[in-house]
């Protein structure tokens, strides 16, 4: 009997050792080389990482990308240099909790403190009496509504520190009344006694299984983009922080009035670059109320094919529906 609980006690050690620190993956050489010619600035006590490149010579037009969940500022890789010929600058980040910035635990993310870090980024650029363009996707389309308010709170003699001079979204939640976020994303943010377990327990293949899900059938990621997406995820542990994050829907649904009411109230010039495929926010439900709702934006409809990540599914597309729309103001 005694043998018997000592091989058990073998077995179980080096499992419970996995389970407490699965160590993170080897980054790719292309995921590395987009890290290596990224920076960091200080937000609050954390590296935040961000890119800022310059492009065309004899422009000012500043853009700021806002990536999405739960991947990453590579999600905009297929469409860096194009945005480079147009613009003087690109800069883009991870948000906190995200990519190859910190993440921090225990931690209360929220939309809140990621909008006052792309503030913070814009300061420590030096950018803060420069217009920008915003292009975000997804979560970044509701840190985007956030600076939208605070701009829209600053012309009524509040705080405000940026200025926009355009904004592009393209497929997130704005509306929760048509989000249908994944399982697993209900499962993380609702039941916080099977959260510890749940994240620790997310594999390679659960993963990939759940982002797949959110692509066309003729657009899935490659073997290699899916590893890259895989990695920048569990970079410093970030699988441990997914629940945390995904409080951002529960904060979608409290602050509703107050970024829809920014949408639809800004004369900023909008727009919308939609993948009609979009399980999380399907068609036609989403795409006919942000038409009703936001009557000034214009908005660019891709191929039936395209689905929720549409800079990476069809970055050609992409890139010309919001060229068309930059260049038309």
């Amino acid at each position: 009997m005694r043998e018997w609980w000592i091989h058990v006690g073998l077995i179980l050690i080096p499992l419970l050792a996995v389970f407490l620190h699965i160590p993170p993956p080897q980054l790719s050489p292309a995921l590395q080389k987009w890290h290596n010619a990224g920076d960091t600035f200080n937000f609050r006590g954390n590296n935040v990482f961000y890119r800022d490149s310059y492009g065309a010579l004899g422009n000012v037009d500043i853009i700021i990308l806002l990536h999405g969940f739960p991947t990453s500022s590579y999600d905009w890789y297929k469409i860096w240099e194009p945005l480079s010929h147009r613009f003087h600058r690109v800069i883009a980040l991870d948000f906190l909790g995200f990519g190859f910035s910190d993440k921090p635990r225990p931690h209360r993310y929220s939309i809140f403190e990621q909008a006052s870090l792309v503030e913070a980024l814009v300061s420590h650029l030096g950018l803060t009496d420069q217009r920008v363009n915003l292009l975000s996707h997804d979560y970044g389309d509701t840190v985007a509504l956030e600076l939208l308010y605070r701009q829209v709170a600053s012309d009524q003699n509040r705080t405000g520190h940026l200025t926009i001079n355009s904004l592009c979204l393209s497929n997130g939640g704005l509306f929760p009344e048509t989000h249908y976020p994944r399982l697993l994303q209900t499962l993380l943010k609702d039941y916080t006694y099977l959260s510890p377990l749940l994240t620790r327990l997310t594999t390679y293949r659960l993963f990939t299984k759940g982002i797949g899900d959110v692509f066309g059938p003729y657009t899935q990621p490659t073997d290699a983009e899916f590893w890259d997406m895989w990695t920048g995820m569990r970079f410093n542990d970030g699988n441990l922080v997914l629940d945390s994050i995904l409080q951002f829907i529960n904060q979608r649904n409290k602050h509703r009035d107050r970024w829809v009411g920014a949408l639809t109230s800004s004369y900023v010039p909008l727009h919308m670059i939609y993948g009609p495929l979009d399980p999380v926010n399907p068609h036609p439900q989403f795409i006919s109320l942000y038409k009703r709702l936001v009557q000034r934006s214009t908005v660019s409809i891709l191929d039936e094919h395209i689905s929720h990540y549409p800079q990476l599914e069809d970055s050609t597309g992409f890139i010309n529906a919001y060229f068309n729309f930059i260049n038309s103001f």
